[in-house]
C-alpha cells in the first residue's frame, strides 16, 4: 500500500482562473480598504502574467503578489502607489524596465507559520535573478506608524523607519521584510491614502540582485518576436431574408470562408440581426421588434456557437437588441469563442437614436474577454467614441479592440472611423471596425447603409504606413481579412518614437471606476427616449 499523500501547498504564477478566489482573499485580508475590481487583477495578470503569484494551501489561495517591470528612472523617484500600479492595472508594466516593481502583497493571517509570504518572496527574487534585472522595489506599509505617532515614540515617518531599522522598535511589515533580505533607502509621502495606520506613508524598499553588475547594467530590449493573429472583417450586404435559416446561410457563408482562410476572428456588424425582422408578414413597430428579435436571441446564441466550435474560429456576432433578463432593453454583442464559451458585452451609451426607436438603456460594465489569442475587448459603435472605455480595455490586457458599428451616412461613418483610429493610436493597440451596407426597407432604423469596414493598427514603423493594416471598398459586400503581429505591439510600447501608455501623467490624472460595476446591477435613473430623432449611428 502507498504512503504518499497529495502535495497540500503551491506556489504558482497567477491565472485568469484564479481572480474570483484572489478577490475574496483581498477582501479578507485588507478590511478596511477598497478591495480591488476584477478588472484590475484581470489587468494585473495579463499585463505581466510571469510577474503575479498565487499560493494555494488545501486548495485555498491565502496568498497573492503582484509586480511589473519598471524602470528605474521611475521606481527609484518618488510616487505613489496609483502612479506606480497603472491605477491598480497593472498597466504601468515596462518589458524593458530594468527593475522588478511590486505592488501588492496580501497573506491570509490565519496561514502564520507557513511562511508563506518568505515564498511569494522567494518567487519575486528567483524571477528578477532569471531576468537579470537590477533587483526589486516596492513601498512597504508601516502599519505601527500611526499609533507610534500617538504614543509619541517618534517625531516622523523618517525617524519611525529609523528605529525600526535600528531594531528599537518593530514594525510588522517591514521588519519582516528586511527580515527578508530589503533594506529601506527612504521614506515615500502619500504614498497610499486609504492606509490610515500608516498615515499614507510607506517606506520605500530594495533588494539588489547579486548576480548583476551595477556599475554596468544590462540594457533591455524588447524583441521582435512574431505573434501572429489572422483578422477578418464582415461588410455585410443587409437584406430581406424568408425565414431564420436563410438568414443564418448568409451568415455561415461568411464564417466558412473567414475560417478557409484559417482566421483566428471573424466580425459581424452592429444591429445584423435585425434583418430577421424582414421574415415577418408584416411592419413591426419597434416594440414589437424588440420582442420578436428576443424570442430568436436563445437560437442564435446556439447556432452562433454552434459555428464558432465546427469551424475553428471565434466569432464576433455584431450586436443584437433584445430584452434582458432585468427587463431592460440593450443592445448587446455576443462573442463566440473556439472552444464553446459565449460572453456579452452590452453597448455603455446607446445613440440618441437607439433611445427614441428601440428605447434601449446603456449597459453597467466593460471588461476584456479571454480568448485562446489573449485578451479582447469590443466598443460598440459609439462607444468607440469615448476613449475612457476604451482605455479600460487596454488597462485590463487588450490588444485588440472589436467594433461592429451601424451608420447609414458617411459624417457617421467617419466619426466612428476617426476615433477608431484614435484609440489605435493611443492605446497601441488594433483595432477592427465592420458595418453594414444596403438597404433594409420596412425595417426601422436600417433604411440605408454607409460603411468602409476596415483594420487599424497605431502610426509607427513596424505598422502599415497609414495606420491601415487592410479595408474594404466602400458600400460593397466583402471579407476583409489581414494578419497582425501582437508582439509588435509591446514593442511600440516600450520602444516605439512614441509611447502613449508608458508616458500617461499617473501623478495627474487617472480614471475612476465605479468598485461596484460589475458585481451587481444598481438601479439606474431612467433616460425617457427623446425625439423626435433622425436616423444614424456613431
Amino acid at each position: 500500500m502507498s504512503n504518499s499523500a497529495k502535495a497540500r501547498l503551491e506556489v504558482r504564477q497567477a491565472k485568469i482562473s484564479d481572480i474570483p478566489s484572489i478577490a475574496h482573499l483581498i477582501r479578507r485580508v485588507y478590511k478596511d480598504m477598497p478591495p480591488y475590481t476584477h478588472g484590475e487583477l484581470r489587468g494585473q495578470i495579463n499585463n505581466f502574467r510571469e510577474g503575479n503569484f498565487v499560493a494555494i494551501l488545501d486548495d485555498e489561495t491565502v496568498g497573492y503578489c503582484a509586480s511589473s517591470r519598471i524602470s528605474g528612472a521611475i521606481a527609484l523617484q518618488p510616487h505613489d502607489w496609483e502612479e506606480i500600479s497603472g491605477n491598480g492595472f497593472g498597466s504601468r508594466h515596462d518589458p524593458a524596465g530594468d527593475w522588478l516593481y511590486g505592488y501588492e502583497m496580501c497573506v491570509d493571517p490565519k496561514t502564520r507559520g507557513t511562511r508563506i509570504g518568505k515564498r511569494l518572496y522567494e518567487e519575486r527574487r528567483t524571477l528578477a535573478e532569471r531576468l537579470e534585472l537590477r533587483g526589486i522595489l516596492f513601498g512597504a506599509r508601516m502599519p505601527g506608524y500611526a499609533r507610534a505617532l500617538r504614543a509619541k515614540k517618534v517625531e516622523s515617518p523618517d525617524d519611525y523607519l529609523e528605529q525600526v531599522q535600528t531594531k528599537k522598535i518593530r514594525d510588522q511589515v517591514i521588519s519582516f521584510q528586511m527580515a527578508n533580505g530589503f533594506e529601506p533607502i527612504g521614506v515615500l509621502k502619500n504614498y497610499l491614502p486609504e492606509d490610515k495606520a500608516s498615515k499614507a506613508f510607506a517606506a520605500h524598499m530594495m533588494w539588489k540582485n547579486p548576480y548583476v553588475d551595477h556599475d554596468s547594467p544590462k540594457k533591455f530590449r524588447v524583441p521582435r518576436d512574431v505573434e501572429q493573429v489572422r483578422l477578418a472583417t464582415v461588410q455585410l450586404q443587409a437584406r430581406a431574408v424568408k425565414d431564420f435559416e436563410d438568414f443564418l446561410r448568409n451568415i455561415e457563408y461568411f464564417v466558412d470562408v473567414a475560417a478557409d482562410y484559417e482566421s483566428d476572428f471573424v466580425v459581424f456588424p452592429e444591429l445584423f440581426t435585425l434583418m430577421l425582422l424582414s421574415s415577418e408578414e408584416k411592419e413591426t413597430s419597434p416594440q414589437e421588434a424588440i420582442e420578436i428579435l428576443s424570442k430568436w436571441t436563445p437560437k442564435i446564441r446556439k447556432e452562433f456557437a454552434r459555428m464558432a466550435m465546427s469551424y475553428n474560429i471565434n466569432i464576433i456576432g455584431g450586436s443584437h437588441p433584445t430584452r434582458t433578463e432585468d427587463g431592460d432593453i440593450q443592445n448587446v454583442a455576443y462573442v463566440f469563442l473556439r472552444d464553446g464559451a459565449i460572453h456579452e458585452q452590452e453597448k455603455i451609451h446607446p445613440t440618441p437614436n437607439e433611445r427614441y426607436w428601440w428605447n434601449i438603456k446603456g449597459g453597467d460594465s466593460i471588461d476584456v474577454i479571454q480568448t485562446d489569442c489573449g485578451p479582447i475587448g469590443v466598443l460598440i459603435c459609439y462607444d468607440s467614441e469615448f476613449p475612457e472605455l476604451a482605455r479600460r480595455l487596454v488597462d485590463e490586457g487588450a490588444r485588440i479592440i472589436f467594433t461592429p458599428f451601424c451608420t447609414d451616412s458617411r459624417q457617421g461613418y467617419l466619426r466612428v472611423r476617426y476615433c477608431c483610429q484614435a484609440r489605435a493610436i493611443e492605446n497601441q493597440c488594433y483595432v477592427v471596425m465592420s458595418g453594414n451596407v444596403g438597404n433594409l426597407p420596412n425595417v426601422h432604423n436600417m433604411d440605408i447603409q454607409y460603411a468602409q469596414s476596415c483594420i487599424l493598427t497605431p502610426c509607427d514603423f513596424p505598422f502599415a504606413r497609414d495606420g491601415i493594416a487592410a479595408e474594404a471598398t466602400e458600400n460593397v459586400e466583402t471579407l476583409t481579412i489581414s494578419d497582425v503581429n501582437l508582439a509588435d505591439l509591446a514593442w511600440a510600447r516600450s520602444e516605439g518614437t512614441v509611447r502613449n501608455l508608458t508616458d500617461r501623467r499617473f501623478d495627474l490624472y487617472h480614471i475612476e471606476w465605479d468598485k461596484s460595476v460589475g458585481k451587481e446591477r444598481r438601479a439606474r435613473p431612467r433616460r425617457e427616449p427623446i425625439g423626435p430623432a433622425t436616423p444614424g449611428g456613431g
